[in-house]
Parts: structure tokens; C-alpha cells; sequence
């Protein structure tokens, strides 16, 4: 299976032919020389001064000399500055000279927090599942020169390696732990990109893990699994809670059991508020009726409403 293409890593680096010219002020400064240029010529030819002509060139050299050497850089950048090839300094923030022709300026390096969005498509986990996963990195250039010199592309160079360890750790992870345990994942991706990544000046401050996509058809058959889990855990819970009523019963027994009077007022008063709701029906055991004489107490109950108004 071929390797997809890193489609979502951040912008690409400045190109080493971005200047930093101060535009409004060079521009004016530029059309100054020129005026002056242009005015001494007029003036040799009024005048026929040649050396008036070699002192405006001279200028003129000088004020196009400062204009290239100006270089500007913003808060949040340094400079790599190259003189003949040779690693000379790191330059800025803010205004700084170098020599136009014998320094040039390769890499402008930002050293804001930078955000790489990365994906590993269709990986094999431990369990032989094929999943997608999307995470951000989070990461910072601490050493602008190592940036410059250690690594031609550091930014393409950190969503490769990103990439590539979040491949390694899906490989060695079971599906189950990458769907619980995210916080133990996004750890380890930030470890192994870390190390990767800190002899190029570059530091990962977090991996976070976005998203986790499963087939459909194992994310049917998850859900059927969890569905029948709720089911089991349902009457696991119903047969203990059967279990604890029995068990309150046997206990509650134990008060009847040396005390029959005890026992004969409980049935009679459990007789009782089954019969006084009006046309209630209640089914004792034939056991019950001669143990506790219920019967002679049914017959009482019933000459007593027989011999009740029926008004009342």
C-alpha cells in the first residue's frame, strides 16, 4: 500500500529571495538618488563640471549600498545570515545591515508556536484493524540556527516524522486502547516526535489525537456488542436485586419464627386489607387456612359486612 501524500502540513518555508526592503521609505529614498542623479547631470551640462557627475554617482552607490544592506525583520523571526557560504550570525528582530553581494539570507525563522495538522489512512492496529486517525502537533523552534543548518525542510521535515510515529504507535496499540486511551497515546506521539525533532532546534510542546474513524461495519458490530453488554449488566442487576429481596425475606422470617401470635396477627392483617376494598379478591393457600384458622376469620368478616347497613 503505497504512502499518502502529507496534504495538510503548514505553509512551506519563506523563500530565501524575500528581502525585507522597508518599501515606502527605500522607495522614496530611491527616487531622491535619482532626482539628484538627474539634476547633476543637468548641471555638467550647464556648467560642465565633470567631477559634480562622480560625486552623485558616488552617492548614489552609497545610498543604493544602504538600501540593499537594510534588512528588517519582524518580532517573531530571526535571520540566518550567510556570509560567503559561511554561517555568519543570527540577525533580528528588527533592523539590521548586512553587506549586499558577499551576505545572503537563506531562512527567515519563525519562532511563533506553529500547528501541524498530520492523518495516518488505513493503518493496521496490533488487532489487524484498519483505521484512520487525525491529530494535530503542536511545536515551537527553540534553536534557529540547527533549523537552518541541520535540516533542509524542517516543517516538512516534522509532519514526516509525525506521520511516521503515528503510524508506529497505532502498529504496537490494540483498537480498544486507542479509542479509551487517547491521553496515553497523544504522550507517546509527543515522546518519540520530540526526540526526533530536538537535534533540529525544534521542540513538540503537545500531539493531540482528533479523531479515530473505524470501518462501518466493525462500528455496527461494536454497537451490537455494547448493546448486548447493557443487556447482560440489565439482568445481572435484576437477579441480584431478586437475591437481596430474598434475602431481606429470609431475615424478616426469623421474627416469626418462636412467635406464632406474631405470625397469625400479620396473615390477619394482610387478610384484612385485601377484604375491606370493596369487591377485592383474595387467593389464600389452603396451607395458610388451616395453620392460622383463616377460615373461622374470613367467616366473621363476612357476617360483619352482611350485617352492615347498606348505606353505610
Amino acid at each position: 500500500m503505497p504512502t499518502p501524500a502529507v496534504s495538510k502540513t503548514a505553509t512551506p518555508t519563506k523563500p530565501a529571495q524575500d528581502p525585507h526592503i522597508p518599501g515606502i521609505a527605500g522607495t522614496l529614498f530611491l527616487v531622491l538618488l535619482l532626482a539628484s542623479a538627474i539634476g547633476g547631470i543637468l548641471l555638467v551640462d550647464v556648467a560642465g563640471d565633470y567631477w559634480v557627475v562622480a560625486w552623485i554617482f558616488g552617492w548614489l552607490l552609497v545610498g543604493l549600498y544602504f538600501l540593499f544592506g537594510l534588512k528588517v525583520a519582524s518580532q517573531w523571526e530571526k535571520a540566518v545570515v550567510l556570509r560567503l557560504g559561511r554561517f555568519r550570525k543570527l540577525a533580528g528582530p528588527g533592523a539590521f545591515w548586512i553587506i549586499p553581494i558577499i551576505d545572503n539570507i537563506p531562512n527567515w525563522i519563525d519562532h511563533r508556536v506553529m500547528v501541524t495538522p498530520f492523518s495516518a489512512e488505513k493503518t493496521l492496529t496490533k488487532d489487524t484493524v484498519p483505521v484512520d486517525v487525525d491529530a494535530v502537533l503542536f511545536w515551537v523552534v527553540w534553536d534557529a540556527e540547527k533549523a537552518a543548518l541541520e535540516v533542509a525542510d524542517y516543517r516538512a521535515a516534522i509532519a514526516w516524522a509525525a506521520q511516521t510515529a503515528l503510524r508506529e504507535v497505532i502498529g504496537q496499540s490494540m483498537l480498544a486502547d486507542i479509542l479509551v486511551g487517547r491521553a496515553r497515546m497523544d504522550a507517546d506521539l509527543q515522546k518519540i516526535i520530540d526526540e526526533r525533532t530536538t537535534p533540529w532546534g525544534i521542540t513538540v510542546q503537545s500531539v493531540e489525537i482528533r479523531d479515530v474513524v473505524i470501518p462501518p461495519d466493525l462500528e455496527d458490530a461494536m454497537s451490537r456488542q455494547a448493546q448486548a453488554e447493557r443487556e447482560r449488566q440489565a439482568r445481572v442487576i435484576l437477579g441480584e436485586s431478586e437475591k437481596q429481596i430474598a434475602d431481606s425475606f429470609a431475615e424478616a422470617s426469623k421474627a416469626y419464627i418462636n412467635n406464632p401470635t406474631a405470625l397469625h396477627l400479620r396473615a390477619m392483617n394482610m387478610l384484612f386489607e385485601g377484604l375491606k376494598e370493596k369487591g377485592a379478591l383474595v387467593i389464600v393457600p389452603s396451607s395458610a387456612v388451616d395453620t392460622m384458622n383463616l377460615g373461622g376469620i374470613s367467616g366473621i368478616v363476612s357476617m360483619a359486612q352482611q350485617n352492615t347497613p347498606k348505606g353505610k
